[in-house]
């Protein structure tokens, strides 16, 4: 039997965790889970426990749809945001691996600008 493959998008911001499973081609989606649809503190969306409990929720389903193998995309907010992801992207990662399936390869999908649009905040940045 051939190997079933399929990608994994996670988004990792620092106030949610959102992973994608698709099909190889990126055009059907198959499932998807948050970090709120987990947790009830909203506080607790972009935890790593969130994130380890969604990939949970999306291993289960690619288990059932005979799916082997996945890639990883990660991606940060990007653009004029933070572009490293949050700290529920490896925690998911590591969750998709310890559910069984094997992970092919990691990729870093986040949008870097080239010189976009000004981050908010003002001349002097954000006073704290």
């Amino acid at each position: 039997m051939t190997a079933k493959w399929g990608i994994a998008n996670i988004y990792a911001s620092y106030n949610n965790i959102m992973i994608t499973l698709t099909d190889i081609t990126g055009a059907e989606t198959i499932t998807k889970a948050t970090g709120g649809m987990v947790v009830k503190q909203a506080k607790d969306q972009s935890s790593p426990y969130a994130a380890q409990k969604a990939a949970e929720k999306i291993a289960e389903v690619a288990k059932e749809r005979e799916f082997t193998g996945i890639h990883v995309k990660v991606r940060a907010p990007g653009g004029n945001k933070s572009v490293s992801p949050g700290p529920g992207a490896q925690a998911a990662i590591r969750a998709l691996t310890r559910a069984g399936l094997k992970i092919g390869r990691i990729e870093d999908v986040t949008p870097i600008p080239h010189d976009g649009t000004k981050k908010k905040g003002g001349r002097r940045g954000r006073r704290v």
